[in-house]
């Protein structure tokens, strides 16, 4: 399917709607698509991204639609396979097209794809190439998510291509984003999942979109923007040190002792005016707690003791959390056991990477006793007076 983004410039990419897991991690409940942007300029043509090498044809099916029968640039603004994975199918039949991109990008995609020297035309920041009437700037991003990613600017028509940068995986024929609920939730995943550990870094970058006042953003996974204010300012959001009046408790309960608990807790925090999010690690979806960690104040992580520590998944959840980073100021630790363990080093030591202050962890021993829900009240209590503390409860 090609979709149209203005004269000349055309999203020629794949649309895959039965992907459900990408880099075998992340649920894409959405699907998503693999955007390659075709640029004619009068006297020049280039292809801007490719696509997952299994949706090789589609690309192939698009330029052959469009008769393209010469391509003389591949711009790779990140050399992660989604996007890059095609430019050897792309090279051998348009042999005459150089890749262009920079340095470190190369030096990646010589590794990835054993692409050679001579298929290279390394740019910097600022460089520019003009096809025709259709000049191309190129501008260094990186850190979204990867180093050596970059942002393609074509001037004329103050489009930019950001690739990873404000892309959202969602398989969808729209070429714009018009349903903003669900766009919204879906880029909302999309950063929560591969952008939030680089928040920091990410908001230089946006601040070098903004400067080109585009009209389009146009990144290579979701669809493209028309209101770019829209995906940005989402993004300051997401980035910026402001969190909400929410605890989200990711728990596991083996024999019903911590769950006890931690309904105990949710009740105590909705009496303290404190908003909740509750997330059962059996069952939950790895995409939806990664969102939730997006704009909450406290994280709490609720355990059964197992062979001496905590349940597998209260691990990869301290884990996954250790990994995204986000901007949580409160930590939480509690559960039940039958005879001791190292259920709080062991979290303790997979949070590491995290701001956020650790409260004092509660473990009850075996099923929760009357004076037990005194303390959980009482844990509950620190929790509204850290967030009182901390301004976000009105």
């Amino acid at each position: 399917m090609i979709r149209k983004i203005v004269e000349g410039v055309y999203n020629v990419g794949a649309i895959d709607w039965e992907r459900t897991l990408f880099d075998e991690i992340v649920p894409l409940p959405q699907g998503t698509s693999y955007n390659a942007y075709l640029i004619i300029g009068k006297e020049k043509t280039a292809l801007i991204d490719t696509v997952e090498p299994e949706k090789y044809e589609q690309l192939e099916r698009n330029l052959e639609e469009m008769k393209v029968d010469k391509i003389d640039y591949i711009i790779s603004n990140h050399a992660e396979q989604d996007h890059s994975g095609s430019i050897p199918m792309v090279l051998g039949k348009y042999p005459e097209a150089k890749v262009v991109t920079n340095a470190k990008c190369k030096e990646f995609e010589k590794d990835l794809l054993h692409l050679k020297d001579e298929d290279f035309i390394i740019i910097k920041e600022g460089d520019t190439i003009d096809l025709g009437g259709k000049t191309l700037e190129f501008i260094m991003t990186p850190w979204v998510h990867w180093p050596e990613t970059m942002t393609t600017f074509l001037v004329e028509d103050k489009i930019a291509f950001t690739c990873d940068f404000f892309g959202s995986h969602a398989a969808t024929t729209h070429t714009f984003a018009e349903q903003y609920d669900r766009i919204y939730h879906e880029a909302k995943r999309y950063y929560a999942e591969i952008m939030m550990p680089f928040r920091q870094i990410i908001g230089r970058n946006i601040e070098k979109i903004e400067k080109l006042n585009p009209e389009i953003i146009a990144p290579s996974h979701g669809p493209a923007y028309r209101e770019p204010g829209f995906i940005i300012n989402a993004y300051r959001d997401w980035i910026s040190e402001k969190t909400k009046n929410e605890a989200l408790i990711l728990y596991v309960s083996m024999h019903g002792s911590t769950k006890k608990m931690v309904d105990a807790l949710v009740d105590y925090l909705g009496k303290y005016r404190v908003e909740m999010k509750v997330r059962d690690l059996i069952t939950a979806d790895l995409g939806e707690i990664a969102i939730d960690m997006v704009d909450v104040t406290t994280i709490i992580i609720a355990t059964p003791t197992i062979l001496a520590g905590p349940h597998p998944n209260a691990v990869y959840a301290a884990y996954l959390a250790n990994a995204l980073k986000p901007k949580a100021k409160v930590i939480g630790i509690m559960g039940s056991y039958g005879w001791g363990g190292r259920t709080v080093d062991i979290l303790k030591a997979n949070l590491g990477a995290l701001k956020g202050e650790i409260l004092e962890p509660l473990l009850i021993k075996g099923l929760p006793k009357e004076e037990d829900y005194a303390k959980i009240e009482d844990f509950a209590k620190k929790i509204a007076e850290k967030h009182r503390e901390l301004g976000v409860m009105k």
